[in-house]
């Protein structure tokens, strides 16, 4: 059925519905990216993106502006990024991309979580390429069809591009998210949402009863506040 039916389905099914857990994960990532790159979006191309995705999961301005004025302190919070990988109840597979200042905090409370829930850490490296790296772009549907879009697009890097109800996603490797973006800015193009996401190449079927076993390992790692992302391998 392709990446973007597989990229919509879980986007539906997004767990991420309180704003208590999500909101703190946005303002850390426009932060980190302020931090890295000054705080000036149109300068900053990572920081558009992640104030993009803030703006579209309904993050308040003063939050943004604040989360900004943060990353330009003396006092600014120096995070580091660091992924862990493992196994959950029933085999499935799971990637956490976590944001941290304390890594030792972050090790210990991640297998923790996964030890109690039935599930174990393996070394890194164990399972990444059972994952594809993407840069996914949302947008409405400009004025062209969209076989001249995807001619547009192809030599940015697009993999896969498809339509639905007027809402348009692109697929790309993530080492074309700037490529990708810069086409969409030369064409005018508004993106409502742009991330690199990490999506199974081989997912797998799992029954209510065993979804329902993994769901206390995923609340427990969405409820961290250094835990950015989780993928796993769940059809």
């Amino acid at each position: 059925m392709g990446r973007a039916f597989e990229y919509r389905k879980a986007a539906k099914m997004k767990r991420w519905g309180n704003m208590s857990r999500v909101f703190p994960k946005l303002a850390k990532a426009i932060e980190m990216a302020a931090k890295a790159g000054g705080g000036d979006p149109d300068m900053n191309p990572a920081l558009r993106t992640a104030i993009l995705n803030a703006k579209a999961q309904n993050l308040p301005k003063a939050n943004i502006d604040a989360a900004i004025k943060r990353a330009s302190g003396k006092d600014a919070t120096n995070y580091a990024d660091v992924n862990f990988e493992g196994k959950g109840p029933h085999g499935v597979l799971v990637f956490v991309e976590c944001a941290t200042d304390n890594n030792t905090r972050t090790v210990a409370n991640i297998k923790m979580y996964f030890n109690k829930n039935g599930g174990q850490v393996v070394p890194t490296g164990s399972l990444e390429f059972m994952f594809d790296r993407k840069a996914i772009f949302e947008f409405a549907m400009p004025d062209m069809d969209l076989e001249e879009l995807e001619l547009e697009l192809i030599d940015s890097g697009l993999e896969e591009l498809e339509e639905e109800d007027g809402v348009v996603i692109a697929f790309a490797n993530y080492t074309d998210f700037g490529n990708m973006s810069s086409k969409f800015e030369e064409l005018g193009i508004e993106l409502t949402k742009a991330e690199l996401k990490r999506i199974p190449n081989n997912p797998q079927e799992f029954t209510e009863e065993e979804q329902a076993d993994m769901e206390k390992l995923f609340d427990k790692l969405e409820e961290d506040e250094d835990v950015q992302a989780i993928y796993t391998n769940i059809a």
